[in-house]
């Protein structure tokens, strides 16, 4: 349960220094956003005295192609020269296409009104002229930038972690296909033994009835083996009555379970729902949600199982009156290695996820549950599987 606890802690950690960079990315870029408005200010100011002073001067050439300089080097800020009555008198730096659009340029400077405020300049006799002005388009990128940076920053990381889990799963998949047939082979050879010494215990000494609790048992052994060979490649499903095998399961886990737990069936033992289905997989999950109930009364306590056919799926509800799952881990308790108990491997929720949504196209999930009332645990099997 700790490695699901550092890893939220890890994932809280980078969205947060992510956040964190960004936002010194945001003021510092704002605080130089500010800098560069009062700079392009000044250059709208001494564009609008050039201005002036070429409207109203008779200096010498020198100083009107000084003056003419000033002007042509504003090339960035976009600004409008109008005179006391809003007409326009002339324009720089818009589009050259539309530079002579007196109804773009009109549009233009009435936007111009609502955000700046203009340059005035009195030449008596009420003869004015205003210069209107906005930011240059280096400065709108420069504002955005900041956002536009943390957006990368956290696309960045919402890929590497995606690619980090899709590789982890796949090192997961491995190791789990590695052990089941390695468990599978391992136990193959075993009970291939057991089944050649109990056949000859059942020949030379019939009366010992207690070959016939061995060879059930032996049974049992060999579907082990079967599901464990069949994990890490898809199972062949085949239309069968899902009836069949939860009773079938309910019977063997009563069978070795504490009286103390009562494991009640919710559906007619003869009824028949017939779909695709792996059986000794299926039953596997039965197997492993019972024994996390058993878990959960702590050896004394009521396990429904309740079966339903609706007109797509087939719904296997199992409730327990239990300790309960908080909200938090309803996902957690089906990811590999997450686990209450002190000697468990929490696979078990794991494998029958695996089982029911990648082999059999179904869902698994947590219904509902509440500490110290029980837990119900659903799944839904499809009738059709395409």
């Amino acid at each position: 349960m700790n490695i699901y606890r550092y890893k939220t802690l890890w994932k809280l950690a980078l969205l947060a220094f992510a956040v964190i960079i960004g936002l010194f990315s945001l003021l510092y870029t704002n605080n130089l956003v500010k800098s560069l408005k009062i700079e392009e200010r000044k250059k709208v100011e001494l564009w609008a005295e050039a201005e002036r002073q070429l409207i109203s001067s008779s200096d010498t050439t020198q100083n009107l192609a000084f003056l003419l300089s000033i002007i042509e080097d504003n090339s960035t800020v976009p600004v409008i020269l109008t005179d006391g009555n809003d007409s326009i008198i002339s324009a720089r730096n818009f589009d050259p296409a539309r530079i002579n659009d007196t109804k773009f340029l009109k549009a233009k400077l009435a936007k111009m009104k609502g955000k700046t405020k203009p340059i005035i300049f009195d030449f008596g006799d009420g003869h004015l002229n205003l210069i209107y002005y906005k930011d240059s388009i280096i400065l709108k990128k420069l504002i955005y930038y900041p956002y536009v940076q943390l957006s990368v920053i956290i696309l960045f990381i919402i890929v590497s972690y995606l690619a980090f889990s899709s590789s982890r799963k796949a090192e997961q998949n491995q190791v789990w296909v590695g052990m089941s047939k390695e468990t599978a082979h391992q136990l193959g050879t075993p009970t291939s033994s057991l089944a050649g010494w109990i056949e000859i215990l059942q020949m030379k000494h019939p009366e010992i009835t207690i070959t016939e609790e061995l060879a059930r048992d032996l049974s049992r052994l060999e579907k082990v083996t079967e599901r464990f060979s069949k994990i890490g490649s898809r199972p062949d499903l085949s239309p069968g009555n899902i009836i069949l095998v939860v009773n079938q399961t309910i019977d063997y886990l009563k069978s070795r379970t504490s009286s103390k737990i009562n494991i009640i069936a919710e559906f007619d033992p003869a009824g028949e729902i017939l779909i695709p289905f792996n059986a000794a997989l299926f039953s596997w999950v039965i197997e492993n949600i019972c024994k996390n109930a058993v878990d959960a009364t702590e050896g004394r306590g009521e396990i429904k199982i309740h079966v339903s056919d609706e007109q797509e799926n087939v719904i296997i509800d199992v409730t327990d009156n239990g300790k309960g799952i908080p909200k938090s881990a309803y996902k957690k308790i089906f990811k590999p290695g997450y686990t209450t108990k002190k000697l468990g491997w929490g696979l078990g929720l794991s494998l029958s996820k695996r089982i029911i949504e990648e082999y059999h196209d179904g869902k698994i999930f947590v219904k509902y549950s509440e500490p110290g009332k029980g837990t119900c645990i659903r799944i839904l099997m499809k009738k059709d599987i395409r």
